[in-house]
């Protein structure tokens, strides 16, 4: 099989400095040959057209706009495998953030959530750390309010203790809580500039609170996620689910191997049986194919499920 590159320019970029990214992909499908002539690029054994897919890929990326590196090459070349479209994932906008960076999704299942935030009312997003799971829930809510879609972002979780109670904690009630909302304020903060983000929580068009303050409130034109929610009750979650008013949407993000509620009593843990099948409402679940943190991460993600893997073995 034979692929035509269109310019020298895209040839540096495709195969990388001293040829590094044409090794990585050389490593991936090692029964296949690899020869590359000025701008063609000749392809021969089992996986050939496999490996002339992926370069097509690539191809689309760098015409795109998009730099290739070790790290998207190897993402680009699992969904490949996978039988998906790099060139439409790694491509698709989700928000132009502050000092004009793009956040975009970096894998298919990324791509999956963010497209299921915009269809849905309530959009479930499970997966284990790294995922982007709040990150993308917050460029999203972000993209809704610049598009005048809601008029509102409002950011929440569960002051659930996870080693530390919040009565030993200093200062007054919000200083207690601000641990637990950090994480959520530093997704914010690579969304929008500091000095815009303040001004939209001092105007209430943000705000961010624990889960507790929700209580009693009709929550109606607005973007409202629910972050940690592994580690609320189930009285909690339906309070909250019930909260959602007219106009809103509502992202719940959690991780069912983290609970920290006490006696382990959460309320996403077998939610999806109860409101499963009903409109408007949809769960995704991302892997440790969807961990974008360092490589390291997903490996400590994996041992963690083979841990859990022997364990149910062995009570069986």
């Amino acid at each position: 099989m034979k692929i035509s590159v269109p310019g020298n320019h895209l040839m540096v970029g495709l195969l990388g400095q001293r040829d590094e990214l044409l090794r990585l992909i050389e490593a991936a499908f090692d029964e296949v040959e690899i020869h590359v002539r000025g701008n063609e690029i000749s392809i021969v054994g089992e996986e050939a057209d496999l490996v002339g897919r992926l370069f097509e890929e690539l191809v689309l990326l760098l015409e795109r706009g998009q730099s290739l590196d070790t790290i998207n090459v190897v993402r680009t070349i699992d969904m490949v495998k996978a039988d998906e479209r790099p060139s439409e994932v790694l491509t698709a906008e989700v928000l132009r953030g502050a000092k004009g960076r793009t956040v975009r999704p970096k894998t298919s299942g990324q791509k999956r959530y963010v497209d299921a935030i915009r269809k849905n009312v309530i959009t479930f997003g499970i997966g284990p750390a790294g995922t982007g799971k709040s990150w993308l829930a917050v460029a999203s809510a972000v993209q809704a309010l610049q598009a005048k879609e809601v008029g509102r972002i409002i950011l929440t979780r569960p002051a659930v203790e996870a080693g530390e109670r919040l009565g030993f904690l200093p200062g007054d009630l919000m200083a207690k809580i601000d641990p637990y909302l950090r994480p959520l304020f530093d997704a914010l903060y690579d969304m929008v500039d500091l000095e815009g983000a303040q001004k939209l929580l001092e105007r209430g068009t943000i705000e961010v609170a624990p889960l507790a303050f929700m209580r009693g409130r009709t929550l109606n034109g607005a973007f409202i996620i629910l972050d940690e929610a592994q580690n609320t009750t189930p009285e909690q979650m339906k309070m909250f689910l019930t909260r959602i008013g007219f106009g809103s949407k509502a992202v719940i993000t959690g991780d069912v191997t983290q609970v920290d509620v006490p006696n382990g009593r959460s309320g996403l843990v077998g939610l999806e049986r109860v409101l499963g099948g009903i409109d408007g409402l949809e769960w995704v679940h991302l892997t440790n194919k969807d961990v974008v943190r360092h490589r390291i991460v997903q490996d400590i993600v994996d041992a963690y499920e083979r841990a859990d893997d022997a364990k149910t073995g062995d009570k069986r």
